[in-house]
């Protein structure tokens, strides 16, 4: 364990956690998140794009807990409401929205739209306690869906139609899910450089 380079993810999203866990588990690095920990101030997510809040969150993190952190700040943007929930995805229904109220009022503001064009965005930031970060991007095109279909994943994923496995993403499984989603195409690229992530954190310890 003492080889280990522990890397803290920037939320306490069970599923966000076993995403990327599961991406990483075969690296020499122990995964924690904010659970992990005792309480910290939360992190006021009011960057105006998605590389704000990623940036925000993880360099926040990292400087009060004195370790590397990594945060996404993931969001679906709808072609026909001028690309929102976007970056206020989480909190579409409200400060405390379930992701059911998310789904349930982005359905109504869908009603009679012809274009059902989305797409779900990821941004992730790297940061060590001295502020600097590094940052990976991906998006993943789709459809909103007429009304919900399957019971895995969470967000958005139950109304988010992905047209090449012709199914949502709440259908699919963790590892088909994970090959093509928007958050795990920007996992999939950091990954590949993940060897010289590690050396860049402990260059910067």
């Amino acid at each position: 364990m003492k080889n280990k380079q522990w890397l803290v993810l920037a939320t306490r999203n069970p599923g966000k956690t076993r995403e990327i866990w599961d991406l990483l588990k075969d690296f020499p690095v122990e995964i924690k998140n904010l659970d992990d920990f005792g309480p910290i101030p939360d992190v006021e997510e009011d960057g105006a794009t998605f590389d704000d809040n990623a940036f925000k969150k993880a360099s926040f993190t990292a400087k009060v807990l004195g370790l590397p952190a990594l945060a996404d700040d993931s969001g679906l943007e709808v072609e026909a409401l001028e690309g929102a929930p976007g970056v206020r995805s989480a909190r579409y229904a409200g400060p405390s929205a379930t992701d059911q109220e998310n789904n349930d009022k982005l359905l109504k503001e869908m009603k009679g739209k012809a274009s059902r064009r989305a797409a779900f965005m990821c941004v992730i930031s790297i940061a060590v306690p001295s502020g600097v970060a590094l940052t990976y991007e991906a998006r993943c095109e789709g459809l909103i869906a007429e009304a919900p279909a399957g019971d895995n994943g969470f967000g958005y994923d139950p109304v988010f139609f992905y047209p090449p496995m012709n199914r949502t993403f709440a259908q699919l499984s963790a590892e088909e899910k994970n090959q093509v989603s928007h958050r795990g195409k920007a996992l999939a690229e950091m990954k590949e450089e993940f060897d010289k992530v590690l050396i860049w954190i402990r260059q910067r310890l």
